[in-house]
């Protein structure tokens, strides 16, 4: 028997100072890069592409393990927590799936 979960990871940052789409897109593009380097997710903006104050992304990985997933996408929360300048307004883990025939 096998098992198939997929995990999404919503973040929602406030961002304070940004003046303009290329500064909201710097940071955007920063933080993408180094949680999908570091843990192999998919990363996406969601959202929030037109306002210049807040940046909302959605994170998605897939596994055989609803243990492992749940901490894969602890530990990317952890990151995001770490290496993002801006302010955590909100996250939130789900995670779907079950066991296959």
């Amino acid at each position: 028997m096998s098992a198939m979960f997929i995990g999404i990871l919503g973040v929602e940052f406030r961002l304070h100072g940004n003046e303009s789409l290329k500064d909201k897109r710097r940071v955007a593009n920063s933080v993408k890069l180094k949680v999908r380097n570091t843990f192999n997710v998919s990363v996406a903006e969601v959202g929030s592409e037109n306002d210049m104050g807040a940046l909302s992304l959605a994170l998605v990985s897939v596994s055989n393990s609803k243990r492992h997933l749940e901490s894969r996408l602890t530990k990317c929360l952890a990151m995001l927590e770490a290496v993002c300048p801006e302010e955590m307004v909100h996250s939130e883990i789900t995670i779907q799936g079950e066991e296959l025939p």
